[in-house]
């Protein structure tokens, strides 16, 4: 017999997300601001309490990934917790606040080798005040991202793993692979080459989700999808017959 019912099919899905490991947030879910990217989600829902994988080929998508990344940290730190950064390189803190974040709720941890970066982040994600975790490094193998996960699943912690030039892209332990890119911004009226930030956004690998691309900026303290320009059709001129 055909279940027609769509709240039966419904939750026939939410059961299988929880068999299969996925567990919606505890306080219900956070408004990242993605608007339309909500759709790949698992149940509509951005995936809290997990760990993302960020991949960066060079310094600019690097730059336009920890710009977007710190977007995402600012909606969970949006009503309380705090943040906290590890990594070899240097983050500009006055910079974070283009993006929400205080830099005075933020943690800032130097760490020069990766198998410490790997332990460092391990412990902050094990800790169930920090609203988000962010951690950057190369490489990382499986049993370490293995660890991470086993960590958010007690905390429910979010974590970001920020890798910059990976030389091996094997599988991890993670929910999502995001791939961002920048995008030329909007000028502002009278200001050439002055404009809001925009990505290029795409999630190539989303754990019981859809991946996609999609167009993003952030502007007025929030994620917005920027609608592509469509070209006008060029006018037909009539001419009368007879």
């Amino acid at each position: 017999m055909a279940i027609s019912n769509p709240d039966t099919i419904a939750q026939l899905r939410k059961d299988i997300l929880l068999l299969q490991g996925f567990k919606p947030p505890a306080a219900g879910a956070v408004d990242t601001g993605l608007g339309p990217m909500t759709s790949a989600f698992p149940n509509g829902v951005f995936p809290t309490g997990a760990v993302h994988e960020f991949l960066s080929t060079g310094p600019t998508s690097a730059a336009a990934t920890g710009g977007f990344v710190s977007g995402l940290a600012a909606t969970l730190m949006s009503s309380a917790g705090v943040c906290c950064w590890i990594g070899s390189r240097r983050v500009f803190p006055p910079g974070l606040k283009a993006f929400g974040v205080d830099p005075d709720r933020v943690v800032f941890v130097d760490v020069k080798k990766e198998k410490d970066i790997c332990w460092a982040m391990e412990e902050a994600l094990k800790c169930e005040g920090l609203a988000a975790v962010v951690g950057e490094l190369q490489e990382i193998p499986f049993i370490a991202s293995r660890r991470l996960q086993l960590a958010v699943e007690q905390s429910r912690v979010t974590g970001f793993l920020l890798r910059h030039e990976p030389r091996n892209l094997n599988a991890i332990a993670c929910v999502a692979r995001w791939r961002i890119t920048p995008m030329a911004s909007e000028p502002f009226a009278g200001m050439p080459g002055v404009g809001f930030p925009r990505w290029n956004v795409e999630l190539s690998k989303i754990r019981n989700g859809q991946p996609g691309i999609w167009q993003m900026e952030w502007s007025a303290g929030r994620f917005h999808p920027v609608v592509p320009d469509i070209p006008a059709l060029p006018q037909i001129q009539r001419r009368k017959t007879g």
